[in-house]
């Protein structure tokens, strides 16, 4: 008699597991780069497209000299909104072999790794999607540094154009920490001795790093086999915030069975939130009910609402050789 998925699946316990097993498998989370929060698990559960959050400017003018013939002159502080989308993405899976196949073993933790890493690789993708997007509004020119218009080295990824990239930030570059980038970037980096591996204090698996920032490889970042120009992504921790929903009447996980067909079937659905903090989602091209990677990667559904320097993303257009 065989296992099957409905004799070891239980919602209630399986879908907590997974979530956290693709915090676990992922880069972008391990790296810190995405940053998990009861505020935006809260957000992600609002019946809603879209969810607003209104946050205050940095005071700004210049002080002034204190006088006993004048009085201060009153300055005021600027309200924004920022705005993020949420995303409602599910898959389904025929596991009548699967389930036989994994008898004998523990089916429950073999199954939920699998959808754990699953979603762990569409996460990274949306994300990639959603840094395009965000790219290519006019909003975040200031950001990008790109040389891949320049000659010879002046075009090529290496230390001192990193560091250039990075002065993007100015004063607040050290927030950078990661860094995601193309594994042909990444093997070309290797080959100028400049990729270390670090050991993390918790794990005995060491984890590639480039001018002390943990480097993500991901081949989803854009890259053109034409000019043979890559991009490559800068962050700071906590860029993106990240939040998982439950709202009202979801179904994250569940069971059904063909009977005359003999298959049984897991269906799993996430609701989250993966939103660069300070740009906004403006839902200006979007068909549905929440948006595909396509719309994501779309110019005109993002704005920047937060000054440049607490955006902490850079992107860099450069060459390998």
């Amino acid at each position: 008699m065989t296992t099957r998925i409905a004799d070891v699946i239980v919602p209630e316990v399986f879908n907590p597991y997974v979530i956290q097993r693709t915090m676990e498998l992922s880069a972008i989370f391990q790296s810190g780069i995405a940053q998990r929060t009861q505020e935006f698990d809260r957000l992600a559960s609002q019946a809603a497209k879209t969810v607003n959050m209104p946050f205050w400017g940095d005071l700004t003018g210049d002080d002034e000299v204190l006088s006993d013939t004048g009085a201060l002159t009153p300055g005021k502080i600027q309200a924004g909104q920022d705005e993020a989308v949420i995303l409602r993405r599910g898959r389904a899976w025929g596991a009548n072999d699967l389930a036989a196949n994994l008898a004998g073993d523990d089916p429950m933790r073999a199954i939920a790794d699998l959808v754990a890493a699953y979603w762990a690789r569409r996460y990274q993708a949306a994300l990639i999607s959603t840094l395009q997007g965000v790219f290519a509004s006019p909003s975040m020119s200031a950001l990008v540094h790109d040389i891949s218009d320049q000659t010879g080295e002046a075009a090529v990824i290496s230390a001192k154009t990193t560091v250039d990239a990075a002065q993007k930030l100015g004063d607040a570059k050290a927030q950078l920490t990661a860094i995601v980038m193309h594994s042909a970037t990444e093997a070309a980096l290797a080959k100028q001795d400049l990729i270390e591996y670090v050991k993390p204090s918790t794990g005995s698996i060491e984890v590639p790093t480039f001018l002390g920032k943990r480097v993500i490889v991901d081949d989803g970042v854009p890259f053109d086999s034409g000019t043979g120009t890559y991009t490559t992504y800068l962050f700071g921790p906590g860029a993106i915030a990240y939040g998982e929903g439950n709202p009202v009447g979801f179904v994250p996980t569940e069971t059904d069975r063909d009977s005359l067909a003999g298959e049984d079937y897991l269906i799993n659905r996430r609701t989250f939130i993966l939103h660069p903090r300070g740009v906004r989602f403006t839902s200006a091209q979007v068909a549905g009910v929440s948006p595909t990677n396509t719309e994501l990667a779309t110019a005109a559904n993002w704005n920047r609402v937060y000054e440049p320097k607490a955006i902490r993303i850079v992107k860099f257009v450069h060459k390998i050789a």
